[in-house]
């Protein structure tokens, strides 16, 4: 028996295919809607969400997906992206660029303060890796690697006598925490081979070089970086000095610091000054609005005198410090014109792993300084420490230019002037040896000269403490004949003149090499700063009964 046919009305027969139309179109709205949401990019700083149609998904990608499909040539998608972004990063500032994924980790270690590796400290002697020093309780201490230890093996790779490179080397012993890696080790005049199978784990990389007295009343602080640890590490080293030591005056060397998180700065600042409320620095951008940073008014120690070392390599959060301390007459600030870098960035990370680091305000110290220099031509901006040498700035304070006139004022009325760094209130200018090209041709031998040199007389120095090392003639003539034989062997040309002219910084440096392989970092400063000007300058003039009253 036939099944009786539906009845469809006529009016729905009509209808029908425009109904069927608006419920796919509403299935496909649903679907949309209920699809993971797209990946955003971050702002690390703030932890703020942009849309990616905020950076240009529409016509640029638009624009690259048409040449990927229809050029006539093959192309590479990548560097396309890359040169679109490069181009357009030239439009802005100096500060605002890109950073592919495979470099930023290693940004990020830099201002996170550690990495993951085996913890070593190693060079590269004869086309062999030479350990150094393991470094304290570290992974490779732990599994027994020792000073001397030379490094043949990596894995299965023989890497002594195949010309491998610093880069090669730290690409090879890094990788992610808890991993392992087996290598081969000759250790004395032993002809086997030891392996060691070493646990990677999250390695320190400081920001304080070193924390130690100079004289019986003022302590020395050198800060290479401002990274998340900067505040924990200066604030060890001031209890320790403080209190184990007795200090009262304090010296802070920011000499070639380029800088890393404001916070870090300020939070050092606020223990420089005793009242609360006190402003620091304070930013404003097209966007951001004026953002003030304050001191907190909890200083834990009573530091009275103080002195900030800078130059030409002291920038950004370094100049924040300076700043700080100068416009309020807190201290002096001796050394050289520092950078003049006076823009904020915060850290975008893009979807692909990659991330964008933006200007996004200007800062401006206590004053109302803003010491970033001119951008206009960047090309002059590369080249500024260049061009600051052929102008003399470097041996004559008045060859210090003024870039902005516009007049500010100290806190005890002092004239100072914005638009290009910080200038120091006592010039110390740069000891032309230290450009000297013989000077720097036989500088890259020392290090090794020095590791080779102690393992043949370590039991000259086995009972010596730093204080007995610092007075001593360690480099004599024959030392320093024995260096020049060293460097001749690896294609240094005898050049009798220009080795008059730079022996004495030599000697200095070799004995500063040894005083660091004997004590650690607070050696080699211990031996260098003996015979710093900028340091001498800053002691004497924090004996002053008032230092700031001699400007």
């Amino acid at each position: 028996m036939e099944k009786e046919k539906q009845f469809v009305p006529r009016r729905l027969k009509v209808w029908l295919p425009l109904l069927l139309s608006l419920v796919l179109v509403l299935g496909m709205l649903v679907g949309i809607k209920m699809q993971p949401n797209p990946p955003e990019v971050a702002v690390v700083t703030k932890k703020q969400q942009i849309p990616p149609s905020a950076l240009g998904q529409g016509k640029i990608e638009e624009f690259i997906r048409y040449i990927e499909a229809k050029y006539v040539d093959d192309i590479n998608r990548d560097e396309l992206v890359k040169e679109a972004i490069d181009n357009i990063l030239k439009q802005l500032d100096p500060h605002s660029n890109y950073i592919s994924a495979d470099r930023l980790k290693e940004v990020n270690e830099q201002l996170e303060g550690n990495f993951e590796g085996i913890g070593i400290e190693f060079l590269i002697l004869d086309d062999t890796i030479v350990v150094v020093s393991p470094l304290a309780g570290g992974p490779s201490e732990k599994a027994g690697i020792l000073t001397g230890d030379k490094i043949v093996e990596i894995g299965d790779s023989l890497v002594a006598g195949i010309h491998i490179t610093t880069a090669g080397i730290m690409a090879e012993l890094r990788g992610a925490k808890g991993t392992e890696v087996t290598i081969g080790i000759l250790r004395g005049n032993e002809k086997e081979i030891r392996p060691f199978t070493i646990t990677r784990d999250k390695i320190p990389v400081h920001s304080v070089d070193v924390a130690y007295m100079l004289d019986e009343e003022t302590g020395y602080i050198k800060i290479n970086r401002f990274s998340a640890k900067t505040y924990k590490e200066f604030m060890e080293g001031l209890e320790n000095l403080v209190e184990k030591k007795g200090m009262k005056d304090l010296v802070i060397d920011l000499r070639q610091n380029p800088g890393g998180y404001l916070q870090e700065a300020t939070d050092i600042l606020s223990q420089l000054f005793k009242e609360k409320n006190k402003l620091l620095v304070y930013t404003e951008g097209r966007t951001a609005s004026r953002s003030d940073y304050e001191s907190t008014g909890r200083s834990f120690y009573d530091i009275e005198n103080l002195a900030v070392l800078i130059d030409e390599g002291s920038a950004s959060a370094s100049e924040i410090l300076a700043g700080a301390i100068q416009d309020w007459d807190r201290g002096i600030i001796v050394g050289r014109r520092s950078f003049g870098k006076g823009l904020v960035q915060e850290q975008y990370r893009l979807r692909d792993g990659s991330a964008l680091r933006l200007t996004v305000a200007r800062y401006y110290t206590p004053s109302g300084r803003l010491i970033q220099k001119s951008y206009d031509n960047l090309k002059a901006y590369d080249e500024d420490v260049s061009n600051r040498l052929k102008h003399g700035e470097m041996y004559n304070k008045d060859s210090i230019p003024i870039a902005d006139t516009t007049v500010f004022h100290t806190a005890g009325g002092r004239v100072v002037y914005g638009g290009g760094g910080i200038t120091p209130d006592y010039f110390i200018p740069l000891d032309p040896n230290l450009l000297n090209d013989y000077y720097l041709h036989l500088r890259p031998f020392i290090r090794p000269f020095v590791f080779r040199y102690l393992s043949g007389h370590k039991a000259d120095f086995e009972q010596m403490t730093l204080e007995e090392f610092k007075p001593k003639p360690i480099v004599n003539e024959k030392v320093l004949k024995d260096f020049m034989a060293f460097a001749k062997q690896r294609g240094v040309k005898n050049n009798s003149r220009q080795w008059r002219r730079v022996k004495p910084e030599i000697s200095r440096l070799i004995k500063a090499h040894l005083s660091k392989n004997l004590f650690g970092d607070k050696g080699y400063y211990a031996v260098w700063n003996a015979e710093d000007k900028t340091v001498e300058k800053a002691l004497e003039v924090l004996k002053q009964k008032n230092p700031l009253s001699l400007k």
